[in-house]
């Protein structure tokens, strides 16, 4: 989008959220007397002081040194001064200035404005060119307002840079967003994007890949939205191929497109703030090359509280969802704490992930993994080839607390298997090592009486040793498998609180576990869980002590689950304890054996399982339409 002046529009600033439910603060502050907030603008009375210096309302100057080739950035605000009953002029009465912090915080002043009123005058524009020049390492611009003896209102404040900036131009965009039986969900999320004109104004296509039975065309608030979106609408549907089948479809479908786009991917149930695709389709056009841009993710219960700045990987471990710097905000608030210091992100969730059609063509699509670490190995791939991402703060979406999903459910299965083929591919891999992290979850889950989900895991092990063959239908059979063989597992089901026992008394956990003697205490819960050296039960234990080294002194235990909906009732089986370890022992033997060849099949099978052929195989699609058009 361009300005009259042949400027670009990359950020507006609001005053509010788009809903009565997110926090003002996320967006402005009020540090001194009385202003009123409303999303397109802010009415400070006489004597009030007000700023942007909030997570929404901060021009993160850092990222924009760093990543792009801008070196100024022009912020315009329409500024209005209120006057008092005497029609005599009465001077300066308000004050807009341009303010910047570094990478430890420290605040300066880039530049100011006095606004005068007099009788008659209408809305003043005030206009700054800033610099970009002294944020490499972190720090931000924000606008500040003070009021003097008359009102001032401040409304239409954009940040704009020139036109020629861009890298290619205003690439088209197309918003990906892939949907499973939650309806409701994904017609809010693509409502929300129609009902913003400015940001329409940069969206070209949507394209909502429907794999359920409940569907999204049913639900007359999408088909609102599609009246607004009209041709850019693109509604489909599939077999459910999981999260990885639902996101490759859009991007299948504008890489088959003649020509470069962005592809913005979104999950249905994220509450969306529309100016986030604003700044990610503006800021990945400025990039200095193509590289992917994703957004932070808010908690949807607790909406000013942040995941993280930005998320990183262990591989050797098998672990991702890790802080990606130790600098980096994690689960803090962030009307309370800002982001100074530049995080660098080895790759982005796909809650909100910006990846251009250049980088899709170059690295091929994602993984067909059904469900989970698609969007690591992704990531993963893409820094492997030269194309980096940045996760961009001040572009988020809100997205469901992972607190409140229980880790005890088949997911965990594609979780795992998942993460040891991006291993495989990725990593050097080393068997010995990753059977000894095997070896500790799944221990750790038979001495918390979690049969089911330790049987989970070793069916995961056992897949990734199958080989690539076991991705050939992109997961529908293996996950029925796996549910059928969780069925039999009592413990992985939720239960009513009223099947807990009135008798059961809360047991807390008492201190924390000396991670230095993790791997002695599990070799005793073991021991003690066998022999049966443990306190009867039942007792009930808060899903947030429910770690395993609590839970295994009980013989039988009602956990809360996550969701604070009900409970999970464990009791000690030591038949199913030795089969579950004595199964254990000899899946880490065949891994150790059999780990290095199945890291060769996976890594030469990559070319395959991510071409458009494979995914219009799996998608149905015929031969004469895999080919870019």
């Amino acid at each position: 989008m361009q300005t009259a002046n042949a400027r670009r529009l990359v950020q507006r600033n609001h005053f509010a959220g788009p809903e009565d439910w997110v926090s003002e603060d996320l967006y402005s502050k009020v540090t001194h007397g009385v202003a009123r907030r409303l999303r397109s603008e802010i009415a400070l009375q006489p004597g009030a002081e007000a700023h942007t210096n909030a997570y929404f309302g901060r021009f993160e100057a850092s990222y924009w040194q760093r990543w792009t080739g801008v070196t100024a950035v022009r912020v315009r605000a329409e500024v209005r001064v209120g006057r008092p009953d005497s029609a005599e002029p009465v001077g300066a009465h308000g004050t807009v200035r341009v303010r910047a912090s570094d990478i430890a915080g420290h605040e300066r002043t880039v530049d100011f404005a006095s606004v005068d009123a007099a009788p008659g005058d209408g809305p003043v524009a005030v206009e700054f060119d800033a610099p970009i020049d002294k944020f490499l390492d972190g720090g931000a611009m924000w606008l500040e307002f003070r009021a003097g003896d008359l009102p001032l209102t401040v409304d239409g404040v954009h940040w704009t840079v020139g036109a020629d900036d861009a890298r290619e131009g205003r690439l088209p965009n197309a918003v990906a967003i892939c949907t499973f039986n939650r309806a409701d969900d994904c017609a809010a999320t693509v409502a929300a994007l129609a009902s913003d004109p400015e940001v329409l104004g940069v969206i070209d296509h949507v394209y909502v890949t429907d794999q359920g039975t409940d569907t999204v065309d049913s639900r007359p608030v999408f088909t609102g939205a599609a009246a607004v979106l009209g041709e850019r609408l693109h509604y489909l549907r599939q077999p459910n191929l999981g999260g990885a089948g639902g996101f490759s479809r859009g991007m299948y479908e504008v890489t088959g497109r003649a020509g470069q786009a962005n592809v913005l991917l979104m999950d249905d149930d994220v509450r969306v703030e529309p100016e986030t695709v604003l700044r990610m389709t503006a800021f990945a056009d400025h990039t200095a090359s193509p590289m992917l841009v994703g957004a932070q993710m808010l908690y949807l219960y607790n909406p000013d509280y942040l995941l993280l700045s930005a998320e990183g990987d262990d591989l050797s471990a098998l672990k991702a969802g890790l802080p990606a710097d130790a600098e980096a905000l994690h689960d803090q608030s962030v009307i309370d704490n800002v982001q100074e210091r530049r995080i660098d992100a080895p790759y982005n969730a796909w809650w909100s992930c910006l990846i251009p059609a250049s980088v899709i063509r170059e690295i091929g699509l994602p993984m067909p993994y059904f469900f989970q670490w698609d969007d690591i190995e992704y990531g993963i791939r893409a820094r492997g080839r030269g194309f980096p991402t940045v996760t961009l703060p001040g572009a988020s979406v809100w997205h469901a607390d992972f607190y409140w999903k229980d880790g005890d459910d088949f997911g965990q299965f594609f979780g795992l298997r998942n993460s040891l083929i991006t291993a495989a591919v990725h990593s050097g891999f080393d068997v010995r090592d990753l059977s000894k992290e095997l070896s500790r979850r799944v221990l750790s889950t038979i001495v918390a009486m979690q049969y089911g989900f330790a049987e989970t895991l070793l069916a995961a092990v056992d897949a990734f040793l199958e080989g690539p063959d076991a991705l050939a239908d992109g997961g529908q059979e293996l996950l029925a498998r796996v549910r059928e063989l969780r069925s039999g597992h009592p413990e992985t089901q939720r239960l009513p609180v009223s099947a807990m026992p009135a008798s059961a008394q809360v047991r807390r956990v008492v201190g924390p576990l000396d991670e230095d003697k993790a791997d002695l205490v599990l070799a005793k819960k073991a021991a003690r869980q066998l022999s049966g050296r443990v306190e009867a039960g039942p007792v009930a234990v808060p899903y947030e002590d429910s770690f395993w080294w609590h839970v295994s002194a009980f013989g039988e235990v009602y956990v809360t689950d996550a969701s604070q909906g009900g409970v999970r009732r464990r009791r000690r089986d030591a038949a199913q304890a030795k089969a579950l370890t004595k199964r254990l022992a000899s899946t880490l033997r065949r891994f150790v054996a059999e780990g290095p060849a199945a890291q060769d099949a996976y890594r030469a099978a990559v070319p395959t399982l991510t071409s458009r052929e494979n995914w219009a195989r799996l998608y149905g699609i015929g031969p004469a339409d895999t080919t870019v058009s």
